[in-house]
């Protein structure tokens, strides 16, 4: 697992560069992926836009800042994703804007078809669900938690369409959008500094090495 991970931290891209990929494809007529397509061309155009809007509007809370300013240790964010994943557009401004308030957290991306090994560590029921934020030890490297592919509110909304339509179709995927836009962020961040916190307080206890 420790080579799988300095592997992926060795290929990783800051926020902008992964910005920047998407977009330079996006210029060609192309999508991340291993797949080509109109319809993934189509949602990471639509993600492009979402993103633009989210990084001017979105706000952390004064709290949750406030406790990403007291972590102890340092982490790197590590996050698996796509261009097209419409439930990345709506996520990774938030942990940007997350990682931005505290000199403790590296924030670093990969693509998921380009990291297939590291992917096939954190499926969710099986699938290579997107995005995934994995928390690492700076020092050791060691994952200690991760989060995703969706905040536990936007998951009961899709399983629960699920269950009573049997698929998740683009009317299951307009109201996830607007779900998150009604959140406003607040879910993942919350999500996100609950685990925090659990894993910061674990650090905090080890003992000091000698």
């Amino acid at each position: 697992m420790l080579a799988i991970i300095k592997k992926s931290l060795g290929q990783s891209f800051s926020y902008e560069a992964y910005r920047n990929a998407i977009s330079s494809l996006l210029k060609e007529g192309k999508s991340t992926g291993n797949e080509q397509s109109e319809a993934l061309t189509h949602y990471s155009e639509l993600n492009e836009v979402r993103m633009n809007r989210l990084e001017k509007t979105i706000k952390i809370t004064a709290a949750y800042a406030q406790e990403l300013n007291q972590l102890k240790a340092d982490y790197i964010w590590l996050v698996i994703s796509e261009g097209w994943c419409g439930d990345a557009a709506q996520i990774l401004p938030v942990v940007q804007k997350m990682a931005e308030v505290s000199d403790k957290i590296d924030l670093q991306f990969v693509f998921r078809d380009e990291n297939e090994d590291l992917m096939n560590l954190f499926l969710t029921n099986g699938t290579k669900s997107i995005p995934k934020l994995i928390i690492i030890n700076k020092k050791t490297l060691e994952i200690l938690g991760h989060f995703g592919p969706r905040p536990l509110g936007a998951k009961n909304l899709i399983l629960d369409y699920k269950a009573k339509h049997g698929v998740v179709d683009e009317t299951a995927k307009t109201n996830l959008q607007l779900w998150y836009l009604h959140d406003k962020g607040l879910s993942t961040q919350k999500e996100i500094l609950d685990l925090m916190f659990k894993i910061d307080l674990a650090a905090a206890q080890m003992p000091l090495e000698v």
